[in-house]
This record gives structure tokens, sequence and C-alpha cells, in this order.
């Protein structure tokens, strides 16, 4: 069993992130699903970033890294999309981190430390024409980091693994949750 740390994306704490996270406590991995938003759920993407400016970025990130405090640092750190950012920061400087899974975006290794941390694996997904997800960010971040796996999924949607969304897509999501457990089992020995 691996404990992780699944960060939301910017339209909140719904319910398809919930089921997200159910499908890998099924597996038997233990996950905690910090509110970055203090219950507000949003319709849109653009709504959520929106809010998520309002808030400031670094005050969300901020409360990413206050809800893993009590954690022990032998975790794995995901995120989905805005949920990216307290899930690298986390890994990049937190010692312990056991490796990082980012869907549906990342941001350069610069943005949190000068480099990776060394034996931190990290796994990305997101759809090869995902404007938000800015794939050449994601390709230079994966080029970055020794031995990254970068998973790209034909498609333009962004939030693709949220099944309470209409961009839902539940083969490219089965894909994702594989990969993700092959992961975790991998770091779990």
């Amino acid at each position: 069993m691996t404990m992780v740390v699944l960060f939301h994306h910017a339209q909140g704490l719904t319910p398809g992130i919930v089921a997200f996270a159910n499908e890998l406590r099924a597996h038997g991995h233990e996950i905690h699903l910090p509110d970055l938003f203090e219950g507000a759920t949003f319709a849109t993407v653009e709504e959520g970033v929106a809010h998520a400016e309002r808030t400031g970025f670094d005050r969300i990130v901020a409360r990413g890294v206050a809800a893993t405090e009590a954690l022990p640092a032998d975790v794995v750190y995901a995120g989905s999309s805005l949920g990216v950012l307290p899930a690298q920061k986390l890994a990049q400087t937190r010692p312990g981190a056991r490796g990082v899974v980012l869907y549906h975006g990342g941001v350069p290794v610069s943005t949190f430390s000068e480099r990776w941390p060394d034996g931190v694996p990290l796994q990305l997904h997101l759809m090869d024409q995902d404007v938000l997800g800015e794939v050449d960010i994601v390709e230079e971040l994966a080029r970055a980091v020794d031995g990254a796996e970068l998973f790209l999924y034909p498609g333009s949607a962004h939030l693709f693994t949220d099944s309470s969304l209409d961009v839902y897509d539940h083969q490219a999501t089965r894909q994702v949750l594989d990969r993700t457990l092959e992961l975790l089992a991998r770091v779990d020995g």
C-alpha cells in the first residue's frame, strides 16, 4: 500500500476527482484529497482559474503544502491540472517523496528548485492536443527528469480523467489509472 496525496484541478474537489481517488483506493492505496478551494467547486475551468487567480496561486500552493504537514514525508504526490503546482512543489522541495504523478499539466523544474530530486520518479499524463495542459512545457519537464514517463493520449480534452465532466474519456482514463497503479506498485516495494 502506498500513501498518495492527490490535489484537485481548477474546478475543485468534484465528484469525478473523488471517483478517480476511489479507483486508486480500491487497489489498496491510502489516498488523501486536500481541498485547496475550501469547499468551492466550479462549472468550468475558466471559473475555477478565475477563483484561483483571486485567491492567489501562491496561497493555493501553500494550502497544499499545509495539508501535508501531518503526513509522513514518504508519500507519492499527484496533481490534476492546477493541482500539479502543490504536487510538484512538494515532490521537489519536501525530502522523502516516493514519486509524483502529474495529470493534465506540469511546470518547468526551475519553478520550484534548481533540479529534480534524485531517485524521485515522475509520471506525466495528458492529451497530445491539450492546449490548457501546455504539452510543450510538459515535454520539457519530462526531458529534464531522468527516467520520466510521459504518456500522451490522442485528443484535446483537458480534464479527461474526471468522470463528472463532459470531457471525460473512459478508455484513456483506464490507461491513466493502470499506469498510475504500475508506478505505485514500483515505489511500494
